[in-house]
């Protein structure tokens, strides 16, 4: 009867271990199932954006309330809801359109207002679709107005 022959042990480095997510990570999608538990509940959308937004610190809270009426006012079709845990619109299909991310939950140095592909921002065959938030003059809400109409065109 012949004996296997083991493997030769591998000489070589071992790979580096891959940590996991971080805190910020693991929050956000915890969020993200709670927002398609709601949304399986059919739960009033605007109420809980507004309750997200109410949490979040300060100057982060000011521009996501700003940015909210903005919203709201240049396109009334969008429904407000949350998405990762974060402010966000999405269109009657109930798809995100635009949202928002704080600094300080993400711990970086501004806060981003995005788009996501069900906008209509097509421009050639390169576009933005997300933009540092530092603060809101009024250019940067007329221009938010013109990209959050075009988007739901």
């Amino acid at each position: 009867m012949k004996a296997k022959q083991k493997p030769a042990k591998s000489t070589s480095a071992k790979k580096k271990r891959y940590e996991g997510f971080t805190d910020e990570e693991k929050a956000a999608m915890m969020d993200r199932v709670q927002e398609q538990k709601i949304a399986a509940r059919k739960a009033d959308g605007e109420s809980v954006a507004l309750a997200k937004i109410a949490e979040l610190p300060e100057p982060d809270r000011a521009i996501a309330k700003r940015l909210h009426a903005i919203i709201k006012g240049s396109a009334p079709a969008l429904s407000p809801t949350t998405w990762y845990g974060m402010p966000a619109y999405t269109n009657k299909d109930g798809k995100v359109v635009c949202f928002f991310q704080s600094a300080q939950k993400f711990k970086t140095r501004y806060a981003t207002f995005g788009f996501s592909d069900q906008a209509n921002l097509d421009e050639g065959g390169l576009w933005p679709v997300a933009f540092a938030l530092h603060k809101l003059t009024a250019a940067e809400e007329a221009r938010i107005t013109a990209l959050v109409k075009k988007a739901v065109s």
